[in-house]
């Protein structure tokens, strides 16, 4: 099974000025769509992973979730791709929980849903959290410049090991031009 984990924020759709707390919040980066459908066209299965403490804030309501993630899957199905799952924390940082992104909780439960090892998987996202959960289970990461990522490199200096993009559709092309 080929299958590549994203991050949501900053990947697949834009950070705007705050948390995505609502379906008119949430915007797609230019070419995000195309570059999942074309995943998809080459039969890769495709999940997404977020850390959403707005949930724990009580900023964000699992029907506001809900309405995001399903105006995420309509602009993606436009384009002709799907998502096989989304996986999220709800948590706060000060929660502690396994869940939380850079810790390994939602990968696991990744690997437990598909029964796949994440060894080499390509995990895409825009942050410090994203490369480290991704090295926590033996996962490729992949940072992009989009969102948080042009920060994020300017801040890590030491991330000169990780393939770094402008943005997904960058990604997407290079991982089906190598084949």
């Amino acid at each position: 099974m080929k299958l590549v984990v994203l991050g949501r924020d900053g990947v697949i759709n834009e950070l705007g000025d705050g948390e995505i707390t609502s379906a008119a919040d949430w915007h797609p980066i230019e070419g995000s769509a195309e570059a999942i459908a074309r995943l998809c066209q080459a039969n890769y299965q495709v999940v997404v992973i977020a850390n959403l403490p707005a949930i724990g804030r009580g900023l964000l309501s699992l029907e506001e979730l809900h309405e995001i993630h399903e105006k995420m899957n309509q602009t993606i199905a436009a384009a002709g791709g799907h998502l096989d799952g989304v996986f999220f924390c709800p948590h706060i940082p000060d929660d502690d929980c396994n869940c939380r992104k850079p810790r390994a909780g939602l990968l696991d439960s990744i690997m437990e849903r598909l029964n796949i090892e994440l060894t080499g998987v390509p995990l895409v996202g825009d942050s410090l959290r994203d490369v480290q959960a991704a090295m926590v289970v033996g996962a490729t990461p992949v940072l992009v410049r989009t969102g948080e990522g042009a920060t994020t490199l300017k801040q890590n200096k030491h991330l000169d090991n990780v393939s770094l993009f402008d943005d997904l559709a960058g990604f997407v092309d290079d991982l089906l031009q190598a084949g």
